[in-house]
């Protein structure tokens, strides 16, 4: 008995604890920057209870430069004091069930004071006709008290490992270890050499490359040059792949630690650096100027300087994961989405959305800071937007984002990718362009996809595989040689399936490469060259006869039944029964995953092109809809057409988003008799509306009658300067004879920015996206009389012009203190005035 009585207890306590997890990592998380780590542990319990509260689900943890006037409150990383207290709050975190990351040091990169020179980034010199090696010199960006140092460099195992004892006289001797630690996407600038470089190259590559100087330093073009150039690319790669992300996992995994990693802006292959992680993690930056109407986007923010947000690049993150079979994919999320304090939860939203449909399913908000409970207002920010923390205009609905977060993240982490083609990523055509970044290296960054991968024929192919709606992955040279092959001649590796191997037009193959494709073709794999087979090998060493040893073995290849070299690409998947969805070219973004027998469909209007209509998916089956915003599931229409298609109707407008499921079945459910898609108006409410100012900076007491809706900036010269709520009242009559046994829609039109609705004092929900529409439910209207009362809570953005002004020295932060979206100094005193309240019109509409 006492035996059951344990086994039971413990697995009480195993379900618990998985539970426990699975809410963590379905919920968002935030960046929590910790100025000068001048934390204490009153203030860390306050907030993770402030955190836990809100809905999210863990905090990354990162040191940064500190706050004029607390010096001597500083905590230097990793002393013992800071120890101790990072050991409070991961108990503390532990207490309140949230999750806990670190960085691993200060700012970013790596580096701080056990960097020493021979340790530190390095970038190759010609003197006297030869390669020698020079120090960068990079010092650590934003660095914490205790955390300044020089970069380490990343292409030598030996300093890397180095670097890393600093953790393991410290940070191991903790009696909770962070969930993860975490390191930064590459920003070593200038870096391109190492000490071991020449050695290593010619180990890897099979010549001395100081024999080919003239043309590791040509800029016309040649031959030469470029095969010496792809050399030097994937020699770096190697390195930074042996020297850094290899070294520093496997030394996290064997402390007990995951890694998260931003492999992005880096000289290396992306998908062999994301691969080695546990946690992949790509990034989200700027606004990706949806055309969705009624969505703003900061006038201010620089497209040409900072690049926009693109799937194609965030799926570097996600095909790694698919392929390596980890089940999470993480995203640094709005990071100068609009400028400070303009940031409103209806922009944030299809960002998001984005991010799910490219994959991603562990949202990281960009962020949040430590700031003690006696700061005055708005208290210690971080140098960047977004500001989620609990000074933030965006904190009293805060919950409803995550809660929003939370419903598709758990649906997403739990289902497997469902994507048919792998699409082959040729980076030694990259590598045979001229480098446009520091040092003649190629970033491969996040930011700027128009200087690297659009360009190329693999971006442009991307980017109408996408418009044509068909699902894939990516996939390089190294993951495609761990690639199997099942019984119908499908790709297997990791959690995912793939019915064709595409390659897209490219000059340069590896051989190695070649020959694996091949062996994957005499096992039954569908391979489908674009346009033609490649026609070089990699490289310079003996480049002549390996490219006529590949152009022979390319001969052979095309003999095989499987694979086809083909002019019309789209055509010829098509033929090979790989799925295109309707839905794309519809002008819907959607993800497709599986769980189970049931397929799984993320669907997302990140445009203005669909309203409602009927759709063909690849699935056929009975179809639920299940809308995260709502937690409501329902039965969607369905229709076998003349031709014997299977059809969904979908009702998805621009901004909204929904999950479709499909069970298999022999026979989808079929209605003969479509019913009336009518939502048309039965009232607008054109007030007149009582208006008054409630809680909100600076307090006002105005009261007034608004004839007609209009941003309350307007009333007054005081009001322009309020942030907070205003309180809507107004009354309207509808007719005897309106059925309210039926439920309608309640459209609030231009709403800035979050409006809290009661009607006939009944709450009737919050609408704090677009397209700001409520569900009225049966029988909560009257025939008659009908009060409608609405609280709206703007930006914080109006009241931050006058408290600029009257109060400058809340700008006090060390290094880069704070800007604004273009790096300029912090000005807001100079804005104008956002248009604040219900803009409308108001409708009542019959609902769908």
């Amino acid at each position: 008995m006492k035996r059951f009585l344990l086994l039971s207890f413990l697995f009480a306590v195993t379900t618990v604890a998985n539970a426990q997890s699975l809410a963590q990592t379905s919920r968002p998380w935030t960046y929590w920057w910790w100025m000068g780590s001048a934390v204490n542990e009153a203030d860390i319990t306050r907030q993770l209870e402030q955190f836990a509260g809100a809905g999210l689900g863990g905090v990354h943890i990162i040191p940064i430069y500190g706050v004029r006037g607390y010096e001597k409150q500083f905590i230097p990383f990793l002393s013992d004091r800071w120890l101790a207290v990072f050991a409070h709050t991961v108990r503390e975190a532990n207490r309140v069930g949230l999750g806990v990351d670190l960085s691993a040091g200060t700012g970013w990169p790596f580096g701080g004071p056990n960097v020493t020179p021979d340790m530190a980034a390095k970038q190759w010199k010609v003197i006297d006709g030869k390669l020698t090696t020079e120090l960068t010199k990079q010092q650590v960006k934003r660095a914490a008290p205790g955390g300044a140092g020089l970069v380490v460099d990343y292409f030598d195992k030996t300093a890397v490992r180095q670097y890393l004892t600093r953790f393991d006289s410290t940070l191991v001797r903790l009696p909770q270890k962070p969930r993860a630690v975490y390191n930064d996407s590459y920003e070593v600038y200038g870096a391109n050499w190492s000490t071991t470089f020449a050695d290593e190259f010619k180990k890897r590559r099979g010549y001395d490359l100081n024999s080919q100087l003239p043309a590791f330093l040509d800029t016309t073009g040649t031959e030469t040059g470029i095969w010496v150039k792809q050399d030097f690319h994937q020699t770096l790669s190697d390195l930074l792949h042996d020297g850094f992300t290899d070294t520093w996992t496997g030394w996290a995994q064997s402390k007990g630690y995951k890694t998260r990693n931003q492999a992005h802006g880096s000289p290396g292959n992306l998908l062999d650096l994301y691969a080695l992680t546990d946690i992949p993690e790509t990034e989200s930056f700027g606004s990706s100027r949806f055309p969705i109407p009624g969505l703003r986007v900061d006038k201010y923010y620089d497209v040409e300087r900072f690049g926009t947000p693109h799937p194609l690049a965030m799926k570097f993150a996600s095909s790694a994961a698919n392929l390596t079979g980890k089940p999470l994919v993480s995203s640094e999320t709005t990071t100068w989405l609009a400028n400070h304090f303009h940031v409103s939860l209806s922009q944030i939203k299809p960002q998001i959305d984005e991010l799910f449909t490219a994959g991603i399913n562990h949202i990281f908000y960009h962020g949040t800071n430590y700031s003690p409970a006696a700061e005055a207002y708005p208290g210690w920010l971080f140098y960047a937007s977004t500001h989620y923390g609990p000074t933030s205009h965006l904190w009293p609905h805060f919950p409803l984002l995550n809660q929003y977060i939370e419903r598709c993240q758990s649906r997403l982490q739990r289902s497997r990718p469902d994507n048919d083609v792998l699409v082959y990523f040729p980076i030694h055509d990259l590598w045979s362009t001229p480098a446009k970044s520091a040092g003649g290296i190629h970033q491969l960054e996040v930011h700027h996809v128009e200087r690297w991968l659009l360009p190329l024929p693999f971006g442009r192919l991307g980017e109408q595989l996408l418009q044509r709606g068909y699902s894939f992955d990516y996939v390089s040279d190294d993951l495609l040689a761990k690639l199997t092959v099942d019984k119908q001649g499908q790709l297997k590796s990791g959690s995912a399936t793939y019915r064709v191997l595409l390659i897209p037009r490219c000059t340069y193959l590896p051989e190695t490469t070649l020959a694996q494709i091949e062996k994957l073709a005499k096992q039954g794999v569908r391979v489908v060259f674009a346009d033609q087979l490649p026609k070089q090998a990699a490289g310079f060493y003996q480049h002549q006869s390996r490219s006529l040893a590949m152009q022979q073995r390319g001969k052979e290849l095309q003999k095989l039944r499987s694979v086809r070299v083909s002019q019309n690409v789209f055509q010829t998947l098509d033929s090979l029964g790989v799925r295109s969805e309707q839905l794309a070219s519809s002008g819907l973004s959607f993800i497709r995953k599986q769980i189970a027998d049931t397929t799984q469909y993320f669907i997302t209007n990140l445009g203005d092109r669909f309203q409602e209509g009927w759709v063909t998916l690849s699935m056929i089956g009975n179809a639920t809809q299940y809308d995260p915003l709502t937690n409501q599931i329902q039965q969607i229409e369905q229709r076998r057409t003349s031709a014997g298609k299977d059809e969904v109707f979908l009702h998805v407008k621009p901004g909204q988003s929904f999950f479709i499921n499909v069970v298999k079945s022999a026979r989808s459910v079929t209605k003969t008799a479509e019913r009336s898609h009518d939502e048309s108006v039965i009232a607008q409410l054109n007030g007149p509306w009582q208006f008054q100012f409630q809680k909100g900076r600076p307090a006002l007491t105005l009261q007034q009658t608004m004839p007609m809706l209009t941003s309350w900036t307007t009333l007054s010269d005081s009001a322009s300067y309020f942030s907070g709520q205003g309180h809507y009242v107004s009354t309207f009559d509808l007719p005897a004879t309106l059925d309210i046994t039926q439920t309608y829609t309640l459209d609030l039109g231009d709403v800035r920015e979050v409006a809290e609705v009661r009607l006939n004092g009944q709450p009737l929900g919050t609408a704090w996206c677009i397209l700001f529409q409520l569900t009225i439910p049966a029988n909560r209207l009257r025939r008659g009389a009908n009060r409608l009362e609405i609280d709206v809570t703007n930006l914080s953005a109006n009241y931050m012009r006058l408290y600029d002004r009257q109060n400058p020295g809340w700008k006090k932060f060390y290094d880069i203190n704070i800007v604004d979206i273009r790096y300029q100094p912090f000005d807001a005193s100079k804005w104008e005035p956002m248009p604040s309240g219900l803009l409308g019109p108001i409708q009542i509409r019959r609902s769908f």
